[in-house]
């Protein structure tokens, strides 16, 4: 880094630096790491990624109007893009249409149910919304990106060569805000409440509320009600509901799904949005740490040594026992979970049961 770049990073740990100061920053830092990721760029910045973006406003990005109700499902006019959605070590990447948008009434919460991109929107945590159009070594590059209120990403769209072109700049128009700011307000991230005792935890009751489930968007309110974190409560089930796994199964079970070509479900998420791929994968590639999936339409990249914890977890329904995997980050972060593709209200594929149920009990946890 420059003695410039230098100078002003570590400014931003004793006083907020944004706009033009940031904007020099940066392109100081890129020009001496160009191949540096926007996350990387602001961690070493000591921004956020939202900041880092916002300082660009009036060069190559539009800040947009929140309206989401308005915003989201005009993005259907996009044709096929690529949806992004993130946490720190997991990376979903689908090809579709942003099609079957749903907003509620309250703007809290949005759906996406089109056949290839597939969205759980928490709406009411995005804060912020943006449109880039920035020259890469590939050519434009165009995007829709949206930040909570840490300025942390939520949610990416991004247009491909299978994009249509020509609705992008009626779109940016159309929800430009009326004011474009290259300072971007950030809030600090509310402290999460600390982990209760397992002696505080009334286990006979979590254990008989889980026999009793209906329905796996349930299990929501039985954390709630139980005032477990998810990996807490998966060590308290009893290995009836959950059984711990060697984190080196993740990439297997990955592999033999290939095989089969069973198709899975592939749920990533961060706070605000969680991002689904339904179908079979093919193309598995490692890249250092990185455990990836390759396919035409479905990218993922799972930094798999970030892999602390991974659980088998049966849930019981209407339709039968719903069976999972989900791993888990050193600090109880849930990185991505997996299940067999199925309708609604049909039991769980046989095939992925068996797949699923074929790894064995973590031997540690076994002793």
């Amino acid at each position: 880094m420059t003695n410039t770049a230098t100078q002003l990073a570590s400014a931003l740990n004793s006083r907020p630096v944004q706009g033009q100061a940031l904007y020099a920053a940066m392109q100081n830092l890129r020009a001496e790491q160009p191949r540096l990721r926007a996350q990387d760029v602001a961690a070493q910045l000591a921004v956020s990624e939202g900041e880092l973006l916002a300082c660009r406003v009036g060069q190559d990005v539009v800040q947009l109007r929140t309206d989401w109700q308005e915003l989201l499902p005009a993005l259907l006019s996009l044709g096929e893009v690529m949806a992004l959605t993130r946490n720190e070590h997991c990376v979903h990447e689908r090809h579709g249409h942003y099609g079957e948008t749903t907003v509620m009434p309250s703007g809290k919460m949005g759906l996406v149910l089109s056949p290839d991109i597939d969205l759980r929107l928490f709406l009411g945590g995005w804060q912020s919304a943006f449109a880039v159009a920035e020259e890469t070594a590939r050519g434009m590059q165009r995007s829709l990106q949206f930040f909570d209120a840490q300025g942390v990403a939520a949610h990416k769209v991004f247009l491909t060569s299978q994009s249509h072109i020509d609705a992008w700049a009626p779109l940016v128009e159309r929800f430009a805000a009326p004011e474009q700011s290259a300072v971007l307000a950030v809030e600090p991230a509310a402290a999460k409440p600390a982990e209760l005792a397992d002696s505080e935890i009334d286990v006979v009751d979590l254990r008989e509320r889980w026999s009793t489930l209906k329905d796996t968007h349930h299990f929501f309110a039985l954390l709630k009600h139980a005032k477990t974190s998810r990996p807490q409560a998966l060590r308290l089930a009893g290995s009836q509901w959950a059984e711990p796994l060697a984190t080196d199964a993740l990439p297997e079970l990955f592999t033999a799904a290939a095989e089969q070509q069973l198709p899975i479900m592939v749920f990533v998420g961060n706070e605000q949005c969680v991002q689904i791929h339904s179908g079979p994968v093919s193309n598995l590639r490692w890249a250092g740490d990185w455990f990836n999936v390759l396919d035409p339409k479905f990218n993922l990249h799972l930094k798999a040594h970030a892999i602390t914890q991974l659980w088998r977890v049966r849930k019981p329904t209407v339709d039968g026992v719903i069976t999972s995997w989900e791993a888990y980050d050193a600090k109880g972060e849930l990185v991505v979970q997996l299940f067999g593709v199925r309708t609604p209200n049909t039991p769980e594929s046989a095939q992925w049961r068996e797949l699923a149920e074929r790894f064995p009990v973590l031997a540690a946890m076994e002793a």
